[in-house]
Parts: structure tokens; C-alpha cells; sequence
């Protein structure tokens, strides 16, 4: 059944799309046909080439991202095309578009990317992709690298020569918080698990430990940043390892907080009130998709200081699977899903 949209973004034309309609779970998603978008007048239309898993995508399929749209929809949840990160080329643009044109490579970051095609506006997260990347490791950068990009810049405000460690480095946050701490200046130190030590080393960090030998919150090291991505480890015991100045950021959280147990919002509640009364400083932070950050990003990509890491591809057929693999945990980098 297809789904319909307002009446100045609808098409004759179908496209394949995985559609969120109820709460559930990543293996009751399938893929089927809804109405391709139209551009608006200060819009593009992209032709979607890949897109990747990010756990935002998580979200519409919990009870609360179901609320949230039963609430906005006046009482009926709307459906949504689930997926996030996107790249692609421009297959049609509005009249008063005038910052792309029909086959132009861009990648960006917008709700409904696991579909055909994606319609948004000019002014939004899109920019053109570096020629010299693919559409799969463009499709890996939107959201994991901006929120790197956020964390390691505007909340850790990491300088030159500052050690940092990046606890979580093998990720996709993390192995883009790791580079991009690299690109500031900082002497980093990577936490990942045995597989993921050679791969730590390879982006450029200065020491990598694995924390399955060696824990790092009892160190004698001391850092001006971390950079916790897994959230491994309590406020107090991470605490421990920073300098008394130092910039504690947590950063996102993870599938398994978004499908039960609520270890995460413990952890930034803790953090929170301790760091009220005591240094280090505590900053947490929901990433936005910025079109500045996303043009930062691209420079960086084409001038090979950063990289995408991409562990696995799937097809649009395979979400379930997709999602069903990055639930489990242990990704090296990013998850592709090719269009």
C-alpha cells in the first residue's frame, strides 16, 4: 500500500524504501513501494547509491520514537522511511536551486536514506562528494563523523598537544574521533578490543590499548580529554585518569540502551552531578547535521587526513540484517548499505 505524503512532494512514480509503521524490531523490516519524491522549489531529489547504520535509526522503531509520532500525527502514527546517512547524485533540483545541478556526486545526512530517492533542501546537510572517495565510503561519514567532529572540537575543544584518549576507538564514532583528534594536534590514545589494535594504529593513534588485557581507567596515565564512546566505564572510574582540568565527553549512546536497560542515561546522570561539584569538566551532546561541519568533513576526505572505515556492505533488501549486525556490537567501523 503505498504511503501517501503532501500533495506538493508526491509522484506518479514508486520507489522501493524500508518504512517504519510500528514499534518493532530490526528483523520485521522490509523493503517495498512507496511514492518517489518530487524536488521542491528550493529542493533536490537525490538518486540514493548507499547509505550506513547508524544507531539514530534505531529510534522510530522504539516505543518512544512511536510516541513521538503517534503525537505528532494527531493521534495516527505516521510510517517513515527509516536511515539516515546518503550518498548519491542529484537527479532533479527546484527552480530556485542554484548550488547543485542534475548529476552532481553528493553525500549528506537526512531522514529516509534507505530508499531509492531522497528529496531535501538546498540549504540542508548535503554537499558535494570528494571525487576521489566512493559512494560507499561517503555514505559512511554523515552522522559518525560530525558527531566525532563535535565532540573532539566543540565539547572537548582539544588543542595541540593535549593527550587525549578515545575509549571506543573501533567504531564508527570512534575511529573518526580518533582521526580527527589526530588532525588537531593531539597525542592519542585508542581503547579498542584485541581485534581492533592493529586497526587503531593504522588511523594514527600514538598507543593503543586493548582492553580486554589491560584496563585503562587504572592507569597512571593521565589525559586532558576522553573521548567515551562506549561508556564502559563509570564517571568515577574514568574520572580517574584525568587531569584535574581535563574535558570528560560522552558520546551518543548505544543500540543496547535504545532496545532496553538504561545504563546510559545512569551514566550521564552520574557524570552530570558529580562534575557540578568537581572538575573534570562533564559535556554531553546530541550532534546536528550542519552543512558547514559536512563541507569540513569533505576537505578532509579528498585531502586523505581522514578515511572511512567500513567493516560490512549490504544491500537495501538486507537492512534487517544490517541493523541485526550493528546491534550486536562489535562493528569495525561502519556498516554500508548499497542502493
Amino acid at each position: 500500500m503505498a504511503i501517501t505524503a503532501a500533495p506538493a512532494l508526491i509522484d506518479t512514480e514508486q520507489m522501493r524504501a524500508i518504512v517504519c509503521r510500528s514499534i518493532g524490531r530490526p528483523e520485521d523490516l522490509r523493503a517495498g513501494q512507496i511514492d518517489k519524491p518530487v524536488a521542491a522549489d528550493d529542493g533536490i531529489v537525490v538518486r540514493v547509491r548507499a547509505s550506513s547504520i547508524n544507531p539514530v535509526d534505531f529510534f522510530p522503531l522504539t516505543r518512544a520514537g512511536y510516541t513521538g509520532r503517534w503525537l505528532s500525527g494527531r493521534g495516527k502514527a505516521r510510517p517513515i522511511i527509516l536511515g539516515t546517512d546518503f550518498a548519491g547524485t542529484v537527479e532533479s533540483v527546484g527552480k530556485a536551486v542554484t548550488e547543485f545541478k542534475p548529476g552532481d556526486e553528493v553525500f549528506g545526512g537526512r531522514q529516509g536514506a534507505f530508499a531509492d530517492y531522497l528529496a531535501l533542501p538546498e540549504s540542508g546537510p548535503v554537499v558535494r562528494k570528494p571525487s576521489n572517495i566512493t559512494f560507499e565510503e561517503a555514505a559512511a561519514v554523515s552522522v559518525a563523523a560530525v558527531t566525532a567532529l563535535q565532540a573532539v572540537r566543540d565539547h572537548g575543544r582539544v588543542q595541540t598537544g593535549q593527550r587525549v584518549l578515545v575509549n571506543g576507538a573501533s567504531g564508527g564514532v570512534g575511529s573518526y574521533a580518533l582521526q580527527l583528534a589526530k588532525v588537531l594536534g593531539a597525542e592519542v590514545t585508542a581503547v579498542c578490543s584485541t581485534g581492533n589494535v592493529e586497526q587503531a594504529r593504522s588511523l594514527g593513534a600514538d598507543r593503543v590499548i586493548d582492553y580486554r588485557r589491560e584496563d585503562f581507567t587504572r592507569s597512571a596515565e593521565r589525559y586532558d580529554v576522553l573521548l567515551d564512546v562506549a561508556g564502559s566505564h563509570s564517571w568515577s572510574e574514568s574520572s580517574r585518569v584525568l587531569k584535574r582540568n581535563a574535558t570528560y565527553v560522552l558520546v551518543g549512546a548505544s543500540v543496547f540502551t535504545v532496545f532496553g536497560g538504561g545504563r546510559t542515561l545512569t551514566h550521564i546522570l552520574g557524570a552530570r552531578l558529580s562534575s557540578l561539584f568537581r572538575h573534570p569538566r562533564f559535556a554531553f551532546f546530541i550532534a546536528k547535521l550542519v552543512k558547514e561541519d559536512l563541507a569540513y568533513l569533505a576537505d578532509l576526505l579528498a585531502s586523505r587526513k581522514i578515511k572511512a572505515v567500513i567493516d560490512r556492505q549490504y544491500g537495501l533488501e538486507q537492512v534487517a540484517q544490517a541493523m541485526a549486525y550493528m546491534g550486536e556490537g562489535h562493528a569495525k567501523g561502519k556498516i554500508v548499505v548499497r542502493i
